[in-house]
């Protein structure tokens, strides 16, 4: 029999930002998909209006279009087994579950929620695992068509076994059994006609045709009650793939809520998008080389759900940025301004700048974008800055040598005609061949004066064409009169 084409599908709820986890398992959905020439599918799940937040779809369809995540059937595209937003299938729920109902798989459960708090109160006094104790499960036909006649609210809930094992596989974890014992009888149906959001799940993938669910490993508990629906209706079982959690540290998830970052966050904060997934790729996979820079092409290449470790995954943000400091060196000069300009121009007004110039000098110490505004803030206004600057070891200069070179360079950079990085910087070789010094010894004593910083991108000739002549001399007389002092 010839095997079914790969159909996997994403199944966000609307709740507001994307995060790391929640974009990762899209990376993997979407991954595992087109590894095997299959369907990604995008699948809006809001049926838990509580939580739902205007605009999030919207917040969805941009992060997956910026990462390059296209799905092939979804809500604003259409499919054969729309719709794809989950409140537009809400009919067809409860037919299902009667039918379970019909086989001997579900009941109506007619508990109010007095009874149920006060089973729940009684099994955590004692110790035990809260869970429904099957009060109305064996209820005659007879006593079930009186109390729906009365009118009296009910749920259906799943009839689970509750003697023997149920054993599943997944491709992470390999084969897990679990004792029936354990199982809660899950409700499916809610009081309101609602499905709840497992019951909804299993049929939605069946009727879509997933053929492979990716998800994180916290559902790992819920797999043999999926399992159960499955082969109540006699479906095909999909194929499982859960994802260890992505943890701050070894005792924290992620949570936007204590302040962390989301793929929002991260792009506001100057990282690529493309450095972002393929950090997250990375985030609880491991490839088989040594490589671990890959575009999303080649991510799909590389890609093996063997790869997938069952322990959970620290996101680090020192090796997201040394990853997005890879990303930004490999960006053209061109592709590097447009996305450096917004920076540049958070701390730099000046309006003749030689972008150029500025790039070449920024792009090789750029790891974040964010890291561009500090960079530079000396280029519109000279900080104040204190003389000590001027003494350093390493190019032996000190205040009074440094006094000395900058009424040396001051004449010759004034008498200069064409003011050029290749003018100037021959000026200043020609200025340390006279006084027969190593080149730290006048560049030093020049890159403070015109910066008033000890870390710059670039040095003191790069600078000085960055700022021009009259703003250059204006500098260096600074400097001479506060050595003076």
């Amino acid at each position: 029999m010839e095997p079914k084409k790969v159909r996997t599908r994403f199944a966000p709820s609307p709740t507001g930002y994307m995060h790391i986890g929640n974009l990762r398992t899209a990376l993997y959905t979407y991954l595992i998909a087109k590894k095997n020439n299959g369907t990604f599918i995008l699948r809006i799940e809001d049926t838990d209006q509580a939580r739902y937040v205007e605009g999030a779809v919207d917040i969805i369809y941009d992060t997956l279009r910026k990462t390059g995540l296209i799905w092939d059937e979804g809500p604003d595209i259409g499919g054969p087994v729309g719709p794809y937003i989950q409140s537009q299938r809400m009919g067809m729920f409860k037919k299902y579950a009667e039918q379970l109902v019909e086989m001997g798989h579900a009941y109506y459960c007619f508990c109010d929620k007095d009874r149920l708090e006060e089973l729940h109160k009684i099994q955590t006094a004692s110790g035990m695992p809260t869970k429904y104790d099957g009060h109305c499960r064996n209820l005659s036909k007879e006593e079930v068509q009186e109390k729906l006649a009365a009118g009296i609210p009910y749920v259906i809930r799943q009839k689970c076994p509750t003697e023997g094992t149920t054993t599943f596989h997944d491709e992470v974890f390999g084969d897990i059994t679990v004792e029936n014992s354990v199982l809660d009888d899950q409700i499916l149906i809610k009081a309101d006609g609602m499905p709840t959001y497992n019951f909804a799940n299993v049929v939605d993938d069946h009727t879509m045709g997933i053929t492979h669910v990716i998800r994180g490993n916290e559902y790992l508990s819920s797999t043999p009650k999926y399992n159960l629906l499955y082969e109540a209706f006699g479906w095909d079982i999909p194929v499982y793939i859960h994802v260890p959690p992505v943890m701050k540290d070894a005792n924290n998830k992620l949570s936007k809520r204590n302040g962390d970052a989301s793929f929002e966050d991260l792009i506001a904060k100057g990282y690529l998008e493309e450095a972002v997934i393929n950090y997250i790729a990375l985030l609880g996979w491991a490839p088989k080389g040594e490589n671990e820079i890959f575009t999303l092409p080649e991510l799909i290449q590389e890609f093996d759900v063997s790869g997938i470790s069952k322990s959970p995954a620290i996101f680090d943000p020192a090796k997201l940025k040394a990853i997005n400091g890879e990303y930004v060196r490999k960006l053209s000069k061109e592709d590097f301004i447009r996305d450096a300009l917004p920076y540049i121009r958070q701390s730099c007004k000046k309006e003749d700048l030689n972008l150029d110039l500025l790039a070449e000098l920024l792009q090789p110490r750029t790891e974040v974008f964010t890291d561009i505004p500090e960079q530079i803030d000396f280029i519109d206004s000279l900080p104040d800055y204190d003389i000590s600057l001027y003494t350093h070891k390493k190019m032996k200069t000190n205040a009074e040598s440094s006094l000395a070179v900058l009424k040396e360079i001051l004449p010759i950079l004034e008498a200069l005609p064409d003011w050029k990085l290749d003018s100037i910087n021959a000026a200043m070789a020609d200025l340390v061949a006279k006084l027969q010094v190593k080149n730290g010894y006048v560049l030093w004593p020049l890159r403070v004066a015109v910066s008033g910083k000890q870390f710059t991108p670039g040095g003191g000739t790069e600078i000085a064409e960055l700022l021009g002549k009259d703003e250059t001399l204006r500098r260096i007389r600074i400097g001479i009169e506060k050595l003076s002092q």
